[in-house]
């Protein structure tokens, strides 16, 4: 059966969403996968069509803070019929900083890159035995340290140190923030990378070899829900969530 993808690109061009879109485009078609490419958010809406795919890749930058309920609603939903999501940097968890269960469903919210691009740090791996992670090392890059409130539900996979450019977070000592994380929303799979802010840095082995194993593990959540012939239905209810 042909696996299918949506990569969702726009906002701000400085994250260079054309770039990042044909390089995840490129790697997906040389695994298989049928995608398309939306340039708007009323593919949130399509229900139908959003239920065919295996994979939905948001690339999509500051370009409007709040998402209505008419398009997230849907998509909260066939994601937790089993449909995948993976993304990376801003356009996944900065898309939409007024919406929480945007943020609930990703797993976090971007706060601050102290220093902002050409921070030189560390991306620590803490799961050795995690597929996406196995045999991956720590690895250094230049770029924006990404600073997040992350949900402690997260399966984190590697993380940062902080401080590493001075300012008043420093007072609070090191601290390690999630980097790299997987976890579930309903039978769906949900996974973030924070790298990403200009396309070269998955230019890095690591980094793109992560990026591409969770973008297949997020997709295969999908194939199980098939075969096991599971739905949504499971996690509905009328009480108010959010």
């Amino acid at each position: 059966m042909n696996r299918n993808a949506i990569i969702m690109r726009g906002g701000w061009d400085g994250h260079e969403p054309k770039l990042i879109t044909e390089r995840f485009k490129g790697f997906l078609e040389s695994e298989g996968f049928e995608v398309s490419v939306a340039e708007t958010l009323d593919v949130l809406q399509d229900r139908e069509r959003l239920l065919e795919l295996d994979l939905f890749i948001p690339i999509w930058t500051m370009a409007q803070e709040t998402l209505p309920k008419e398009f997230l609603e849907p998509f909260l939903e066939v994601v937790g019929a089993g449909m995948g999501v993976a993304g990376c940097h801003g356009g996944m968890c900065d898309a939409f900083r007024n919406n929480v269960a945007w943020q609930f469903l990703t797993g976090a919210n971007w706060v601050a890159h102290p220093g902002c691009y050409g921070v030189k740090y560390r991306v620590n791996i803490v799961s050795k035995s995690n597929p996406i992670t196995e045999g991956i090392g720590n690895f250094d890059v230049s770029s924006e340290q990404y600073y997040l409130h992350v949900d402690p539900a997260n399966e984190v996979l590697a993380t940062t140190r902080f401080p590493t450019v001075k300012w008043y977070h420093s007072a609070n000592g090191e601290v390690d923030v999630p980097q790299v994380w997987t976890r579930k929303w309903g039978h769906g799979r949900v996974f973030y990378n924070a790298l990403g802010h200009h396309n070269d840095v998955f230019d890095i082995p690591e980094a793109w070899e992560i990026m591409k194993r969770g973008i297949l593990w997020a997709a295969d959540g999908k194939r199980i829900a098939r075969e096991k012939g599971l739905s949504a239905d499971e996690f509905k209810s009328e009480l108010g969530m959010y």
